[in-house]
C-alpha cells in the first residue's frame, strides 16, 4: 500500500509544507531521505523521529544513539492512525521540527514511481541560519536580497550583511518558491524501484548527498 503524508515545518508562517507518498514499506532511515530531499535540507546535521513516545534515527559515532535500527523499522508497521501526529526533527541545535500526519492509505499505482511529492509549498529555510525564530525574524532579509536588486542597492536596508558567503545564500534563496519537478528528480536519484519501494541496501548518507547535488534543478511551471 502507499502512504499519503502531510509534513509541516512547525513555527514558521507562511505554512512551509509537502505533500508525499511512499509505500507503506519505507524504512524509517529512508523516510529520513525522502524528507531530507523534499524539503531542501543537505544531511549535515543530526536527526530523530518521534513515534509513540519512542526515538528512531540513524546512529552517528560521536552523536546520538538509538536502541533500535531505523533501516529495518518500517514505517506501515508501526499502527499509525489516520490524522495521529508524529514528529521529525532535523538539526538540534536550529531544531526543525517537522510535524507528520498520514492522510490516506492508496493502492499502488503500477505506472508511477514512488516516492514522490504531489504537492507543497514554499522553500525550506537556509542551513543554519538560527532555526524558527533566527529564520522568522530574519524572513525579510531573504525577501529583499530576492527582490533582484542589487548588493550596493540594499546596502542601506541590509548594512550588517558583510559576510560574502551569506549574501550569495540569500541571493540563492527564494522564500516563496517550491520546485516540486525538481524534488520529484532528486527523490528519484535515491534509488527507489519504480514498483515497490526501496531496494534494501546499506543506508549510506554521504552517498544520498553525492546523488543529490549531481541532479540538476529545473523549474516547474506548475508550482
Amino acid at each position: 500500500m502507499i502512504l499519503q503524508l502531510r509534513a509541516v515545518l512547525r513555527g514558521i508562517s507562511p505554512l512551509i509544507w509537502r505533500r508525499l507518498l511512499v509505500p507503506s514499506d519505507t524504512s524509517i532511515a529512508q523516510f529520513h531521505d525522502v524528507l531530507q530531499v523534499a524539503f531542501g535540507w543537505e544531511d549535515m546535521h543530526l536527526h530523530r523521529f518521534e513515534i509513540h513516545g519512542r526515538e528512531y534515527g540513524l546512529s552517528r559515532e560521536g552523536g546520538v544513539f538509538f536502541d533500535t535500527d531505523a533501516r529495518k523499522v518500517r514505517i506501515g508497521d508501526l499502527k499509525l492512525r489516520r490524522m495521529e501526529r508524529f514528529t521529525y526533527e532535523y538539526d538540534f541545535g536550529d531544531s526543525w521540527i517537522h510535524d507528520l500526519r498520514i492522510e490516506a492509505t492508496l493502492p499502488m499505482d503500477p505506472a508511477r514511481r514512488y516516492p514522490v511529492c504531489v504537492a507543497g509549498k514554499c522553500s525550506a529555510p537556509p542551513e543554519d541560519c538560527g532555526g524558527p525564530d533566527g529564520f522568522m525574524e530574519n524572513r525579510w532579509r531573504y525577501e529583499a536580497m530576492d527582490s533582484g536588486e542589487s548588493r550596493e542597492e540594499l546596502e542601506g536596508l541590509i548594512d550588517d550583511e558583510e559576510d560574502e558567503e551569506e549574501w550569495e545564500i540569500g541571493r540563492r534563496y527564494h522564500p516563496s518558491e517550491f520546485d516540486r519537478r525538481a524534488t520529484n528528480q532528486r527523490l528519484a536519484a535515491l534509488g527507489w524501484v519504480a514498483q515497490g519501494g526501496f531496494p534494501h541496501v546499506n543506508h549510506d548518507p554521504s552517498a544520498h548527498r553525492r546523488r543529490r547535488r549531481s541532479t540538476a534543478h529545473r523549474a516547474d511551471p506548475d508550482d
